[in-house]
């Protein structure tokens, strides 16, 4: 068992960190790292659908779609992932009951009662601590979990805090759990760099054959290539949302706009917009101009920087115009 524990925080780096040793090693593998701010939204879920878009970009909070199915989780330097990759046979790699037990071991020897429940949660009272989800590749599987430590839950709310009527599709959905911290149920103080270790000893206790591993320069050239070309890329991370409709209306000075897009494959192959403005132009040569556009901000804007906009849309400035677009 190589353990890894490395000191990346960039969301980005580290999801290719887990695609890199998912597929380029052949040992099996345990990983401790942090994200800073960053939503992590499940491998077939429609990206803009599990975000509130107005915060995370306020916030300048990262976005990054990870290998694993299920839902949206938010990560912050409160929060510690673990990562089990682990060789097996076709029909028994995926196991979350295993991967999750060594967590809760560890919780009873704090003292604090915890339990898994449903599919894939680690609960404290009924509160939601502990996400997981897996991916299978070949005879591998990954294995990531969450552990909410010391989480902003007010960044994590809203960040996830998402208006479900804008939003028309067949993606997968995340479900909403009442949360709450591992650092709440302590009895005696404990942060989560020490939290880290003992996660850390346990899993070296556990396993006979575990040692450190420490990525070699080589390592990380490959790991920073697949961020670069994957992991950072707006066609991951966005473009590779499923097919969705999208619906929102807003008021301004000029009077109300509704918008209505059909995206697929993150770009926008119809657009239909109503309304009581005012305009000088016909406005169907922005909307065809925004056909075959990305469903995304600078995109977007670009192509309204191609036109005297106050003639389309009188009184309404183009930073309203595209609010209403998310």
């Amino acid at each position: 068992m190589l353990c890894i524990q490395h000191s990346s925080t960039d969301p980005y780096f580290n999801m290719a960190v887990e695609e890199y040793v998912l597929k380029e090693f052949k040992d099996d593998c345990f990983m401790l790292w942090q994200n800073e701010p960053a939503i992590i939204v499940g491998k077939h879920q429609n990206t803009l659908a599990e975000i509130n878009y107005d915060y995370v970009r306020e916030k300048k909070i990262k976005v990054v779609r990870r290998l694993s199915g299920g839902g949206a989780v938010f990560h912050d330097l409160g929060n510690l992932n673990f990562t089990f990759i682990m060789n097996g046979e076709d029909g028994k790699l995926v196991d979350f009951r295993k991967f999750t037990q060594p967590i809760l071991d560890i919780l009873l020897k704090l003292d604090i009662n915890a339990s898994f429940e449903g599919r894939n949660d680690l609960t404290i009272e009924g509160k939601k601590f502990s996400g997981n989800a897996e991916h299978v590749y070949k005879k591998r599987v990954l294995h990531h979990g969450t552990l909410l430590f010391s989480s902003l839950m007010t960044d994590l709310s809203k960040a996830l805090k998402v208006n479900p009527l804008k939003y028309r599709d067949k993606a997968v959905k995340s479900v909403r759990s009442r949360v709450t911290n591992i650092s709440v149920h302590l009895k005696s103080d404990l942060d989560v760099l020490q939290f880290r270790d003992m996660i850390m000893q346990h899993i070296i206790a556990m396993y006979e054959d575990s040692r450190f591993y420490e990525f070699t320069p080589e390592d990380i050239a490959e790991i920073r290539k697949l961020r670069d070309e994957k992991y950072i890329s707006w066609d991951w991370n966005y473009g590779y949302s499923p097919k969705y409709n999208f619906e929102k209306m807003i008021k301004t000075e000029g009077g109300h706009i509704e918008f209505h897009i059909d995206v697929d494959r993150g770009i926008m192959q119809d657009v239909r917009i109503y309304g009581d403005f005012f305009n000088v132009l016909d406005i169907s040569d922005i909307v065809e101009s925004l056909k075959g556009t990305p469903h995304e901000e600078s995109s977007i804007r670009e192509k309204l920087g191609l036109f005297n906009f106050e003639n389309y849309f009188s009184h309404v400035s183009q930073d309203e115009f595209i609010s209403g677009m998310f």
